[in-house]
């Protein structure tokens, strides 16, 4: 790959922060910043595959705003996300498949791409044990974050459907129809998530602290580099002592959910 801006100030973060170039690379982003100092989309992305030539490549590409109970039709190809520009490039134009699912998708490229994506419309959660993210736990998995921080991590919605699912899903089930890119259809049941107030950067000093996570900035964009095994057993041992325990402080469910929630912590 020709050397770019973009590749010439991703690479070495990636090289700093050790990721594997034979994982799973998850990439949550806001580019705002880097796209007004002259950094192209395409070229970043670009540089995260050269990186990851290997491995496997994976951005979400969430409809829940859009796709809903009163708009229950979601297309592969067809249905745009709202979870920014890198994300949808990377959609429409590099990635090899889109996980199966209303609310929660995923996009990859790379030798996980299929294992990753195919069985996340079998479960009845967005982001269960089937989901991409409940299937590269086990995996040398990592997720960066350009722009954003946890309050964007998709994957700690894992260990809350696991261990409290009474606090963090709505109790009724949703249907949708999903086709995928071959036209095939299937019907898609979903639960979503309660809008609680979350705090998810809370894990973030501790997994620093302990070296499973690394901050830096690119031309003044922060980024954020985590071990998402370590994240998720982290969380999970939180939310085994206190069933709030990805919740702001104060908050809680006691019978009856809080309908608050600042947007990016129900991503």
């Amino acid at each position: 790959m020709q050397a770019t801006p973009e590749s010439a100030a991703l690479m070495p973060v990636l090289e700093r922060m050790q990721v594997p170039r034979e994982g799973i690379l998850v990439v949550h982003s806001a580019i705002a910043k880097l796209s007004r100092a002259g950094f192209r989309a395409e070229s970043m992305i670009e540089a995260l595959l050269d990186y990851m030539n290997t491995g496997t490549l994976v951005m979400p590409t969430m409809t829940w705003r859009t796709v809903t109970p009163q708009n229950p039709f979601w297309d592969e190809l067809g249905t745009p996300s709202h979870t920014g520009v890198l994300s949808e490039i990377f959609r429409t134009r590099y990635a090899e498949a889109r996980s199966i699912h209303p609310t929660h998708s995923v996009a990859a490229h790379g030798p996980h791409a299929y294992h990753l994506l195919a069985r996340h419309h079998l479960d009845d959660t967005p982001v269960s044990p089937n989901s991409p993210y409940g299937l590269m736990r086990d995996e040398l998995s990592y997720v960066l974050m350009i722009g954003v921080g946890l309050e964007t991590c998709t994957a700690i919605h894992l260990p809350e459907e696991l261990v409290a699912p009474e606090v963090y899903l709505q109790p009724g089930v949703e249907a949708y129809e999903c086709s995928d890119r071959q036209g095939v259809s299937r019907r898609v049941w979903t639960r979503r998530h309660r809008r609680l107030d979350r705090d998810f950067p809370k894990f973030g000093p501790t997994l620093m602290m302990e070296g499973h996570a690394h901050t830096t900035d690119i031309v003044g964009c922060s980024c954020m580099i985590v071990e998402l095994q370590a994240l998720l057993n982290a969380v999970t041992t939180a939310l085994h002592a206190d069933k709030n325990g990805t919740l702001d402080q104060g908050s809680s469910l006691e019978g009856v959910a809080r309908t608050t929630c600042s947007g990016p912590h129900r991503i």
